[in-house]
């Protein structure tokens, strides 16, 4: 922008540059950053941030990450580990004698779900 068209050329000769004489313009007025979330900003903070402030869940002493990697794969689409020339030999010679083994590991995957569904008839409570 070219300083011919900025606001501080409009304002020469007028005392408070548009600021206001009562409030001035000074460096952080209302303090820096989130300063006052709970006393004068706490208006805002509770329209536009509910729950910012507290504690929620159970807290986690030395939590490390690398105990929790658990990737899963759905056993529908396990036959997709295995390449598709070998996939259509296995499929082709469908022998209880020859069966693939996959290691789901080596792939990225350390837990292989079976998903379930029931229909209403097979599945009653009670």
């Amino acid at each position: 922008m070219p300083t011919r068209l900025t606001k501080t050329r409009k304002h020469r000769g007028h005392v408070s540059a548009g600021n206001g004489r009562i409030g001035k313009h000074r460096k952080h007025p209302g303090g820096r950053g989130m300063a006052g979330g709970q006393h004068h900003h706490r208006i805002n903070l509770d329209k536009y941030h509910p729950g910012y402030f507290g504690k929620v869940g159970m807290r986690y002493f030395n939590k490390q990450q690398n105990q929790f990697w658990k990737p899963v794969l759905n056993l529908d689409k396990l036959w997709t580990l295995i390449p598709e020339d070998k996939r259509d030999e296995y499929l082709k010679n469908s022998s209880s004698a020859s069966a693939p083994v996959i290691d789901t590991l080596a792939a990225g995957y350390g837990k292989v779900w079976v998903k379930v569904s029931y229909s209403s008839s097979s599945h009653r409570q009670g």
